[in-house]
């Protein structure tokens, strides 16, 4: 088993991690990234990226983490392709073990990133990025004027059916039962919106689409109190039924919240272990966004910065 040493070492490869990686590099930290399974995290299943400052073009969202990737490297980190699933933060240095390396580090920076809840079908995996999207807002824009589907029945599936609202011809809500989880006010705003239709007692079984260009055309959903089926023509499919943080192997170091997500202290990227810092997704189960999540990783870096330094 191999091991490595630093004093900064962050676990997570998307826009967090990344920017974290840079920071720490150029403040000559010489710093160590662990990139996890999902190399580039989960832009790198999102197609074009209109709303990331400094692209007046639209980037592919794998594209986009390369480039960060890239210059993290350039700039001095150590990207090493491995997957920790075991931390021991009672002391320090910090220990990280995965299956074939063991890391020590003097602060950790947390940028595991929270994964999208999907629904488990078999052409919702082959149609992601081509009409099936976890995330309106990164994605709405692209469906302008299109008829889309929103699966869900809470705030966020709420939140997203309005915002989609403003862009899209029409939405269709679907929700497996005959009652929301959303806010009063959250659903009166939903019943009065004359492009929202909701599709009660009902799930997704299927979702269509053509090969060449690969396109989804529609989906296809079952009434759970009639078993009848029918197919709805519409161009985006948006699953909203809730994220799930990337934590499980915190739980019994960090402070966390009722949905998992690692607590920081207001303001700051500070977990409730001294010289353990969170960044991205990890710990914002509100933005979600990769601006916000590679600025929490500067300030992650930032915070790591001034606890070594003192």
């Amino acid at each position: 088993m191999a091991q490595y040493q630093s004093k900064v070492i962050i676990i997570g490869s998307g826009p967090a991690g990344y920017t974290a990686g840079i920071y720490a590099a150029r403040a000559g930290f010489s710093p160590i990234l662990v990139s996890g399974f999902q190399k580039g995290g989960q832009l790198t299943i999102t197609t074009d990226v209109e709303n990331f400052p400094g692209f007046p073009e639209p980037i592919a969202g794998p594209e986009l983490m390369d480039r960060m990737l890239q210059q993290a490297i350039k700039l001095g980190v150590k990207v090493i392709e491995d997957h920790i699933t075991e931390v021991d933060f009672s002391h320090r240095p910090f220990t990280l073990i995965s299956e074939q390396n063991s890391y020590q580090a003097d602060s950790v920076i947390i940028a595991t990133g929270a994964s999208a809840r999907w629904l488990g079908l078999e052409n919702e995996t082959k149609f992601r990025g081509f009409g099936v999207s976890g995330c309106a807002t990164c994605d709405g824009f692209f469906y302008r004027n299109r008829h889309v589907a929103v699966v869900g029945g809470g705030n966020t599936a709420a939140e997203e059916a309005l915002y989609l609202a403003n862009i899209a011809a029409s939405v269709t809500l679907i929700h497996r039962r005959d009652a929301l989880r959303a806010d009063k006010i959250m659903q009166d705003r939903l019943f009065k919106h004359p492009k929202i239709n909701i599709e009660w007692d009902s799930v997704v079984t299927d979702v269509k689409g053509t090969d060449t260009p690969k396109s989804m055309t529609g989906v296809v959903i079952k009434n759970l109190k009639t078993d009848k089926t029918k197919e709805l023509a519409v161009d985006g499919l948006f699953i909203a039924i809730g994220h799930k943080p990337n934590t499980e192997i915190f739980k019994q170091y960090l402070k966390l919240d009722n949905e998992g997500y690692i607590v920081t202290e207001p303001g700051c990227s500070k977990t409730s272990v001294e010289g353990v810092f969170a960044a991205g997704d990890v710990k914002d189960s509100q933005y979600r966004q990769a601006i916000t999540a590679a600025g929490s990783g500067c300030q992650a870096f930032l915070d790591a910065e001034r606890f070594l330094r003192q």
